[in-house]
């Protein structure tokens, strides 16, 4: 017995209405199964960088402007050398990444297309990092608290480099 797609379709949604990213364990307890980079051994834990919460408005045209609002421990952070791992999201058309993106969560996951602020750094390294976007890299630099100008960049990492 085929089942039309249409109710394929229905029965698809009904599923993911959840949260693709979370499972249903024994009990009726959700656990999120989609896991940032690991931490590398005396790094940054990405569950510090996504504490930071942000404050949003609605600018005269329309668009959604946001800055972050960082909790103590985020700020004794800044102006620090801090080593993060993530996914290479690049930026430049070249074998050798100066300026990217790192992502906590690999890029190519449909149900994590949109990082939000919290969810990467704008990197910006001293020596070029190879291009890397099927594993988690780990990079060391400066970290920068931004996003006072409501660019909706909250973290850039200046001075990188491999670690």
């Amino acid at each position: 017995m085929h089942l039309p797609a249409l109710v394929i379709a229905f029965l698809l949604s009904l599923v993911l209405a959840v949260s693709p990213s979370q499972a249903l364990q024994p009990g009726g307890q959700v656990e999120d199964i989609w896991k940032p980079a690991a931490t590398p051994a005396g790094g940054v834990p990405w569950k510090l960088l996504e504490s930071t919460r942000e404050t949003t408005r609605t600018d005269a045209q329309g668009y959604l402007r946001a800055r972050p609002v960082f909790p103590a421990a985020v700020k004794a952070l800044d102006g620090k050398r801090v080593k993060v791992a993530g996914f290479m999201m690049p930026l430049e058309n070249a074998p050798r990444q100066g300026h990217f993106v790192l992502l906590a969560y690999p890029p190519g996951c449909p149900f994590h297309m949109h990082a939000g602020p919290t969810q990467f750094i704008e990197v910006k390294a001293t020596t070029p990092f190879p291009v890397e976007i099927e594993k988690a890299i780990i990079v060391e630099g400066t970290l920068e608290l931004t996003g006072e100008d409501e660019s909706g960049i909250f973290y850039r990492l200046k001075n990188a480099r491999p670690a």
